[in-house]
């Protein structure tokens, strides 16, 4: 499943407060559920098995039981690193220019 607006191959846009739900496998993989808005009522844009490695964009991390919630505060796009690593890093909506730098330490 995934319905997020490709921007080229391996890379996707997500919306500006997209919340990414990262639940532990016992395998030591990821599942990686993507919502547009973690208030909209309405099914996720995007599952994912893998790693999430790094959010390079602004959010906040809110820690769950099984795993955590990055919920994002810029535009960003989802990036596959590899097929089981997968990158979240903040874009400049207006000119597109890539904005790699840490918006956070941890995830």
């Amino acid at each position: 499943m995934n319905r997020l607006p490709a921007v080229d191959e391996g890379t996707w846009r997500l919306a500006p407060h997209a919340h990414v739900i990262v639940h532990e496998t016992a395998d030591g993989n990821e599942f990686i559920t993507i919502y547009d808005c973690g208030a909209a009522a309405k099914p996720p844009s995007a599952q994912v098995i893998g790693n999430l490695v790094r959010v390079r964009a602004r959010h906040e991390t809110t820690p769950q039981p099984t795993g955590y919630i990055a919920k994002l505060r810029e535009p960003a796009v989802l990036e596959r690193q590899d097929e089981a690593h997968w990158l979240i890093r903040a874009i400049d909506e207006r000119d597109g220019i890539d904005r790699s730098g840490d918006g956070r330490d941890g995830v």
